[in-house]
């Protein structure tokens, strides 16, 4: 009692008042930006959605709960990603695999990360196939350094590692800007970016010992760019794009399996 009367009394003696204290810099105010007649509104239609779960985990909530665990013996695998992941029909690639999509359009490496565990780990997989970053580059949402996403991915996979949970690492895809709707892709998602993530996120694998699947070597055409015959926007993946992708990421899959298991009980 003594000792608060004491730390009150020399509070008031210097003028401040315990409520004034703040540790954190003031924020930043946002420069406003033209993101124009798409994006524009998306944004605005988003973001106040945002606020309230930045994560997006409403969205996978009921599946979740309707999912039910694995049977003996099945081999779970979660995809987790953005639009291209959201686009990716499982069934169709995988025929009679128990492979779920959790994959939500838009998003970014700091909402997969929030989404880790209610739609991943509490699957409970024996793996989980991560493909996320391009949305990063391009800054729609959030501004990110490289570093910042390779931050993200590093986290990721290290709840999957304390979960025993086999981690394959899809490579960013390549982008082109060869038709009128994908124009602005190349400016916006910048190839050698995603390059150089790519490198990164290769390395990384093989420090850690996850399989990396490299859709680049079967998207890309001779200049570097995704074929123009695989994707109409530019971003995305048309049927035959995904029908290139899907051996790599069973390949990638069987060697993540492969590895003894660590899960724990």
């Amino acid at each position: 009692m003594i000792r608060a009367l004491v730390l009150a009394g020399a509070l008031l003696a210097t003028g401040v008042q315990a409520q004034d204290y703040q540790s954190a810099p003031p924020r930043r105010t946002a420069v406003a930006k033209d993101w124009g007649p798409w994006l524009g509104p998306y944004r605005d239609r988003l973001v106040p959605v945002l606020m309230e779960d930045f994560g997006e985990r409403y969205l996978y909530a009921p599946a979740n709960a309707a999912l039910p665990p694995p049977r003996t013996g099945e081999r779970r695998v979660v995809f987790l990603g953005d639009s291209i992941t959201d686009r990716w029909n499982l069934a169709g690639s995988f025929p009679g695999q128990p492979y779920v999509n959790r994959g939500i359009g838009g998003q970014v490496t700091a909402q997969l990360l929030l989404r880790f565990y209610p739609d991943v780990v509490a699957l409970r997989p024996a793996a989980v196939v991560i493909l996320a970053g391009v949305n990063d580059v391009q800054g729609v949402l959030q501004q990110e350094t490289p570093e910042q996403i390779e931050e993200h991915w590093q986290a990721m996979a290290d709840i999957a590692d304390a979960h025993g949970i086999a981690v394959v690492f899809g490579a960013l895809l390549p982008v082109n800007d060869y038709t009128p709707a994908a124009r602005d892709v190349v400016r916006e998602r910048k190839p050698a970016e995603l390059r150089t993530l790519n490198a990164w996120l290769r390395d990384f694998c093989r420090r850690r010992g996850y399989a990396f699947a490299d859709y680049p070597a079967v998207l890309s055409d001779d200049r570097g760019m995704m074929r123009r015959d695989l994707t109409a926007d530019g971003i995305h993946p048309l049927a035959a794009g995904y029908a290139l992708m899907a051996p790599v990421a069973r390949a990638a899959i069987d060697r993540a399996l492969a590895r003894p298991s660590t899960r724990k009980p």
